[in-house]
C-alpha cells in the first residue's frame, strides 16, 4: 500500500513555512489525538501518520529530502526507534506535541543540527550617518553553498542513502524504563542520510569556506545597540539544509558637538559678553548641514536653554516623532585683554555700582552675609 504525501496529510502545501506546518499538525494532531478518540483505531492510524509525517517536514534534512526524493529516501525505515519497534508509538508522539507546544516557553529549538549557524557584524557609524542613514557594502567571511553539487554534498547525480544507525530518524531513541530518551545519531548528525559518493570540491559538507560581499541598508534615525537581522545571510547549511542569519549590531560614534539622547540632540554653545548683555541673533550648526538661528534675549546668562523644533534626529522607521535640537547658552568670558579694554570694564563697572545689574551675584551675596550674621550670634 502506497504512502499518502505529507504535505496532503496535513493540508499545507509544498511552499508552506516552518510555522503554517506547524500551525497545521497541531490542529490536526489534536483533532486525531488517542485521548479525543478513545476505542477508535482509525484515529490512532491516522494520528501516527500525521506524526509521521511532521517529524519528516519540521526537519530541515529530512524535509530537503523527502522533496527531492518521496519516500524512498527513507525506504530503510526511516522513523523507526533505534530498536526496530513501530514507527511512531504514542510516547514519542505525545513528546512531539508537548515540545511543540512548550518547547518556546523552556527555550527548546526545533532547528537541525544541519542549519547554518547565525553569524555576528559589528558596524561603526557617524553620527552624521545615523542622521541621513546609510548604504554600506560589507565582506564577511562565512560558509557558501558548493556550486559542484548544488550544496547536497554528493557527487553528480548520487543519491543519499539512509542512516543505518537511525533507519533515517536523524535520531536515537532508548528506552529507560517508563522514559524515552532521544538524541541525535551520531551517524549522521541529525540529517538522517548519508552521502555514499561525496562531492570532491567540498568533501561532501555541501558548502565552501568563502568571504561574501553583502550590501546593507542602515536607515535614518537609528541608535546604537540596535540590531539589524538579515535572513538566510549566515552560514550556508549543511548538505542543502537552510542558512543561518546575519545580525548587524550598530554604534554609533561620539560626536564632538553635539550629545545625543535619543531622538533629541544637545549642543553647548558659546556667546559674548556683550551678545549676552545687549542681545542679539547667534546662528548655531544643526547635523542636517544648515545653519540654524537662535535669538538671545538681553541678560542671557550661562545655562540658558533654547530649543529648535524638529532638528534633532529624524524618526526611526516605525515611531511618528522626531526629535529636537537643544541649544545651552555658555557665556564666555574675554580674554588677553588690551589697556584700554582693561580701562573701559573697570568704567563700566564703576557706572554700575549701586544698580542692579547683577542680580545673581547680589542675590547669593545677600544670602551669604545672612549667613555670616548668624554664625557670630
Amino acid at each position: 500500500m502506497s504512502k499518502s504525501d505529507y504535505y496532503e496529510l496535513l493540508g499545507v502545501g509544498r511552499d508552506s513555512s516552518d510555522a503554517d506546518i506547524k500551525k497545521a499538525y497541531r490542529k490536526k494532531a489534536m483533532q486525531f489525538h488517542p485521548d479525543k478518540n478513545p476505542n477508535n483505531p482509525s484515529a490512532e492510524a491516522k494520528f501516527k501518520e500525521l506524526s509521521e509525517a511532521y517529524d519528516v517536514l519540521r526537519d530541515d534534512n529530512k524535509r530537503s529530502a523527502y522533496d527531492r526524493y518521496g519516500h524512498a529516501a527513507f525506504e530503510q525505515g526511516m522513523g523507526q526507534s533505534h530498536g526496530g519497534n513501530s514507527a511512531f508509538d504514542f510516547a514519542s508522539s505525545f513528546s512531539d506535541i508537548f515540545g511543540d507546544i512548550f518547547g518556546d516557553f523552556m527555550g527548546g529549538s526545533n532547528q537541525s543540527s544541519g542549519r547554518g549557524a547565525d553569524l555576528r557584524y559589528n558596524m561603526e557609524v557617524t553620527l552624521e550617518e545615523a542622521y541621513k542613514g546609510k548604504k554600506a557594502t560589507i565582506k564577511i567571511p562565512t560558509s557558501v553553498a558548493c556550486s559542484d553539487c548544488n550544496g547536497t554534498g554528493s557527487e553528480g547525480k548520487s543519491s543519499p542513502q539512509a542512516c543505518r544507525m537511525c533507519n533515517g530518524a536523524g535520531k536515537v531513541r532508548a528506552q529507560q524504563g517508563f522514559f524515552t530518551i532521544e538524541r541525535t545519531c551520531p551517524q549522521c548528525q541529525g540529517a538522517g542520510y548519508q552521502i555514499i559518493n561525496p562531492c570532491k570540491k567540498c568533501s561532501g559538507n555541501g558548502r565552501l569556506r568563502k568571504d561574501k560581499a553583502l550590501s546593507v541598508s542602515i536607515p535614518a534615525g537609528i541608535e546604537s545597540g540596535v540590531r539589524i537581522r538579515l535572513s538566510g545571510e549566515g552560514e550556508a547549511g549543511m548538505r542543502g539544509s537552510s542558512p543561518g542569519d546575519l545580525y548587524i549590531f550598530v554604534n554609533v560614534k561620539q560626536h564632538n558637538l553635539f550629545l545625543r539622547e535619543g531622538p533629541h540632540l544637545f549642543c553647548k554653545v558659546p556667546i559674548s559678553i556683550t551678545t549676552a548683555a545687549l542681545g542679539g541673533n547667534v546662528e548655531v550648526p544643526t547635523l542636517e548641514g544648515k545653519r540654524g538661528k537662535i535669538n538671545i534675549p538681553a541678560g542671557t546668562q550661562s545655562g540658558k536653554q533654547f530649543r529648535l523644533r524638529g532638528k534633532g534626529m529624524p524618526p526611526l522607521k516605525g515611531h511618528n516623532l522626531g526629535g529636537d535640537l537643544h541649544i545651552e547658552t555658555h557665556v564666555e568670558t574675554p580674554v588677553n585683554l588690551s589697556k584700554k579694554q582693561k580701562e573701559l570694564l573697570k568704567e563700566f563697572e564703576n557706572e554700575g555700582k549701586g544698580s542692579s545689574q547683577n542680580p545673581q551675584s547680589e542675590g547669593f551675596f545677600s544670602k551669604a552675609k545672612e549667613l555670616w550674621d548668624e554664625l557670630k550670634d
